[in-house]
């Protein structure tokens, strides 16, 4: 002890300075890194000052931009037949010379022109749509689809986990594949991280094929764990799509005793929107397995419905530089005249979605957004109630769903127009996870989106300012350090 004593004040500085040289310089890098995002560089040297030569390695593996890296790179010569199709769209749409039979798709074709131009995405007219917003129903809806398949079943999922339901999904899967239906199941690395390689050996030793968005070759270590592949898709035959909140897992299906009843939505759809679904799911199979997925005629056969529903499916990530599904929220809701009614477990909206909400109150507008009671991931939760407070003060109303979970990610404009997919309204879903949503502009699907939002009040207490203010000392922290948190949450 005599020995180093009187080497502690040198160690002492000697650390000192070494973390902040780190910090200096971690601070330099978040600075260029987030130049397009001053409140969510601020974050990140709040984090570094606060964890000193700490916070360097949690920007390493939560912060890093993939804004300027295309994960999702097409060949040269599908790229530019796809890009011409698009504005081919687009200029016929904004000459007129589109016919556009769905009644709402002409009356809200400025927010077809945003999705065509900004993501690249096609307005279909030929679908069948049914919502889902009971887990048990889609799940017996799916498994019936998947063993009805004849050439190819195409699983996008962010979260499979190892229960019941999803051991019955790779059963349902084994057995089709040894049917010699071409199978590819696609899962996340982290929402799949309970599974392991030998989970898929029958799958695999009858030809099905399985892969992990984003994985990493060291189980612990993953520099892009921060950025996941959220979408939930499914693609049976190149003719029947379904898209939605719901993950497999147990939960999903109310087995939980931590959540209780799992409110959620999907849609399964019949007829052209199919084709961006099958779109979808190539690009992200190709990213992730390396197999060069080519169309055929299988894949993206011949569809057509003699019911008519407009839609288009729009994908955002990382990768992109544009916010995509952000600005499709965004565009309904400056169009709204009457009502807004929003679906969301995570309410944490940037300054541009907080603010079309608050002109859409001030407006008279009828705005209702429905949020959980009850967290699944804490400081979320209390960003969501502290975020959710802003919107009371404009005029808007706010409930909490008490029979049990809700995740669903809905908005319906005007009993006109509805959004159904995997997008919540939060920093994350906007900048940091894929996502893929259907914005629908059919009159009978929004009423039916409408109905059931204002079905759910039955089981929701409504967040009154009274309530608000009236919240503990307790809840007040909580929520004012999540707040703080909400670029990074």
């Amino acid at each position: 002890m005599t020995l180093l004593a009187p080497l502690s004040p040198l160690f002492l500085t000697s650390s000192y300075a070494f973390y902040a040289v780190i910090n200096f310089i971690f601070v330099v890098i978040v600075i260029f890194a987030e130049r397009k995002n001053p409140t969510s560089a601020l974050a990140w040297i709040m984090v570094s000052m606060l964890l000193p030569g700490v916070g360097f390695i949690f920007y390493f593996f939560f912060g890093r931009n993939l804004s300027r890296r295309k994960i999702f790179n097409l060949p040269d010569n599908e790229q530019q037949a796809l890009q011409a199709f698009y504005q081919g769209q687009a200029e016929a749409i904004r000459m007129g010379e589109w016919t556009i039979e769905e009644e709402n798709g002409k009356d809200y074709a400025d927010q077809i022109l945003l999705h065509l131009n900004n993501s690249n995405s096609l307005y279909f007219e030929q679908n069948e749509v049914k919502l889902f917003t009971d887990g048990v129903e889609k799940f017996q809806s799916l498994f019936s689809d998947l063993r009805a398949a004849t050439d190819h079943i195409h699983l996008d999922y962010y979260i499979l986990n190892n229960d019941q339901l999803g051991n019955e999904l790779i059963e349902i899967l084994e057995q089709k594949a040894k049917e010699g239906v071409a199978v590819r199941l696609l899962f996340d690395e982290l929402g799949g991280r309970t599974l392991r390689k030998s989970k898929f050996k029958v799958l695999m030793e009858n030809g099905g094929q399985y892969a992990r968005f984003f994985s990493s070759p060291f189980r612990l270590i993953n520099p892009r764990i921060n950025y996941r592949n959220h979408r939930k898709i499914a693609v049976i035959d190149g003719r029947i799509g379904y898209i939605g909140g719901f993950n497999i897992g147990d939960e999903y299906i109310g087995k939980s005793k931590k959540f209780g009843y799992w409110r959620d939505s999907a849609l399964r759809i019949q007829g052209e929107s199919v084709y961006e679904l099958q779109t979808r799911f190539m690009l992200d199979w190709r990213a992730a397995s390396k197999e060069d997925l080519l169309p055929d005629g299988n894949t993206f056969p011949y569809l057509s419905s003699e019911k008519v529903c407009g839609i288009q499916i729009v994908s955002s990530g990382p990768d992109e530089e544009w916010e995509q599904v952000k600005s499709g929220y965004i565009k309904m809701i400056q169009s709204a005249k009457e009502s807004v009614y929003i679906h969301t477990p995570y309410f944490i909206p940037d300054e541009a979605v907080l603010e079309a909400l608050r002109i859409a109150a001030f407006s008279g507008v009828d705005v209702r957004l429905m949020i959980p009671n009850k967290p699944d991931h804490p400081f979320v939760y209390w960003a969501s109630t502290a975020w959710a407070s802003e919107l009371l003060k404009a005029g808007g109303r706010v409930y909490t769903y008490e029979k049990g979970f809700l995740h669903s990610k809905t908005m319906v404009v005007d009993s006109r127009i509805s959004s159904c997919g995997t997008a919540n309204f939060d920093y994350r879903s906007f900048k940091l996870n894929f996502e893929v949503v259907a914005f629908l502009y059919n009159r009978e699907i929004a009423q039916e989106m409408e109905d059931a939002f204002l079905m759910d009040l039955k089981d929701c207490l409504e967040m009154t300012k009274e309530v608000y203010e009236n919240r503990s000392l307790r809840i007040r922290f909580k929520e004012q350090v999540s707040r703080l948190l909400s670029p990074l949450l």
